[in-house]
């Protein structure tokens, strides 16, 4: 509230209100990006074979996970399903309001996509709510099969990681200053 008052209220109001807005859009987009290749690969893909897109680096697999990376949790699907609801509500409800940078935006909007994406598997897929599997697809050497909403979660984090630690920027769009305690202070107005 200290920033509206300072700036005459509305065009600040207005910039966050729109970095909030090009957040959730983002994430709709990226929702269903991840929803269009998961029934593409529904309807195309055989699960006992897999298709060479790459030769050895990249492959089309069908995969349904009942747990979360590489397969761990498979009895716990019912509380991945809720921690995945708790993780979009705190999204939509305490990120996207505060949001007043490009870089956050863009790191919000990637998250809304990836939760949702595999939110949306654990609910409507079968075997049945809150116990869905979600659609995997994607091979490469040495790692677990993923898909499109895993991708929008990676990178989202690797922008986090890239935004508090190299730029030092949060959400609000200001830099922040580490003393030598390695504790942050926000900077002076």
């Amino acid at each position: 509230m200290h920033d509206l008052q300072e700036a005459g209220g509305t065009a600040i109001a207005g910039t966050s209100r729109r970095y909030g807005l090009w957040a959730v859009l983002l994430g709709l987009g990226g929702f269903a990006l991840d929803w269009t290749t998961k029934e593409w690969v529904l309807r195309n893909l055989d699960p006992a074979e897999g298709v060479q897109v790459i030769p050895g680096q990249l492959y089309l697999r069908l995969i349904r996970n009942p747990g979360a990376a590489f397969s761990m949790g498979e009895n716990f699907t019912v509380v991945l399903t809720c921690l995945a609801i708790a993780a979009l509500l705190f999204l939509l409800v305490w990120m996207v309001p505060r949001v007043r940078h490009t870089g956050w935006a863009v790191a919000t909007g990637l998250l809304i996509a990836g939760v949702s994406g595999n939110l949306f598997d654990r609910l409507a897929r079968e075997p049945g709510a809150f116990h869905g599997h979600v659609v995997d697809f994607l091979q490469v050497p040495w790692f677990a099969v993923f898909n499109v909403a895993d991708v929008w979660i990676t990178c989202a984090a690797v922008l986090v990681i890239w935004l508090t630690l190299i730029t030092g920027v949060n959400l609000a769009g200001e830099r922040v200053q580490r003393t030598g305690s390695g504790a942050t202070e926000r900077p002076a107005r």
